[in-house]
């Protein structure tokens, strides 16, 4: 970890403080969220799960700075979050790269957005592509790269940055089992190696357990903090040694009965 990253992940404390969002509709106003009051440590690896509906996309959404919460407010290192920040990078279900540029060139556009890019920064970009796996297609386009490689180019460029925070809204969606199974491992690998705080929503509970550090339950609109589980589970990890663990299991069962 250079000292870069190291000083940046000391800003990956988020403060979640009496946070509601409220929507007007012709219907009347439509509370999303409605007092979430939560810590998450840097370095950590949270998973978010809920019923459809309940804010989880929103929460990350405020978290991200993309919107302002109706009352309370969100901190990061301390500081509270007005605007979006180009330290926090974002994955979203999509890829949403841009078919004609190549796959270094996409994994640059945030250097480009925040000024000149420099020879340091192709650099960074370069190592990123590495540390996904993706060394070799740096000159492809996305149309010639798998699903699963271009959520993989999604992630490189979150972290081309580096970035103190990682929100990832259900990342691996739209993805086959086989494939997003070999995802999850390649996402603990990389946050093990890149020392971000990463916030993961998801609807599937194993997923979720899998991955984190503490699970989020959020009941169903407007969104609270219903549980919190502490995943107690050793790293680093593989699925067959998880699913032989009686308390994956055990608390698999415990979220899905608050779910229901």
């Amino acid at each position: 970890m250079n000292d870069k990253t190291g000083e940046l992940s000391g800003r990956g404390h988020i403060e979640i403080d009496g946070l509601t969002k409220t929507y007007a509709s012709d219907a009347g106003d439509i509370t999303a969220l409605e007092g979430i009051d939560f810590d998450i440590a840097p370095r950590e690896f949270l998973g978010i799960v809920g019923p459809s509906g309940c804010g989880k996309s929103t929460l990350l959404r405020c978290v991200g700075g993309l919107i302002a919460p109706s009352v309370g407010e969100v901190r990061i290192g301390g500081d509270v979050v007005t605007e979006p920040d180009p330290r926090i990078g974002y994955v979203f279900q999509q890829a949403v790269l841009l078919p004609w540029r190549r796959v270094l060139d996409n994994v640059m556009l945030p250097f480009e957005i925040t000024g000149r890019p420099t020879g340091e920064d192709r650099a960074k970009a370069l190592e990123v592509l590495e540390m996904v796996g993706l060394s070799e297609y740096v000159n492809h386009r996305p149309g010639e790269l798998s699903g699963g490689m271009q959520q993989r180019v999604s992630v490189a460029r979150a972290l081309a940055v580096e970035p103190s925070i990682l929100l990832m809204d259900e990342p691996f969606g739209a993805l086959d089992a086989q494939t997003r199974d070999s995802m999850n491992v390649e996402l603990l690998r990389i946050w093990h190696e890149s020392q971000t705080t990463v916030v993961f929503v998801t609807h599937d509970i194993g997923e979720a357990l899998f991955l984190s550090d503490r699970v989020m339950v959020m009941s169903v609109r407007p969104g609270r903090v219903q549980d919190v589980i502490d995943v107690d589970l050793p790293r680093p990890r593989t699925f067959s040694e998880v699913e032989a663990d009686e308390r994956f299991w055990t608390l698999r069962q415990r979220i899905r009965e608050q779910l229901n």
